[in-house]
């Protein structure tokens, strides 16, 4: 799974670290060191990844928090 990969790259390896770090500070760490084009659906992965769960299941409450903290990014 490429997201796996990118996560590999930036130090997190588990479902532990993963949790532990965050869902956006997982993404700031990939858009940052690996991937300076990472998209919101990398952003919902990774929460769907948290949560164990498919990131079409994400609450559109989630949704909307993720698109807020994405479009800050720009």
């Amino acid at each position: 799974m490429v997201n796996e990969e990118k996560l590999a790259q930036v130090g997190v390896v588990t479902p532990e670290e993963l949790r532990e770090l965050g869902t956006e500070a997982a993404f700031l760490k990939i858009r940052h060191l690996v991937d300076d084009g990472a998209c919101l659906h990398l952003l919902y992965g990774l929460e769907g990844a948290i949560q164990d769960i498919p990131k079409r299941e994400l609450t559109e409450r989630r949704k909307a928090e993720l698109r807020s903290f994405f479009k800050q990014l720009d």
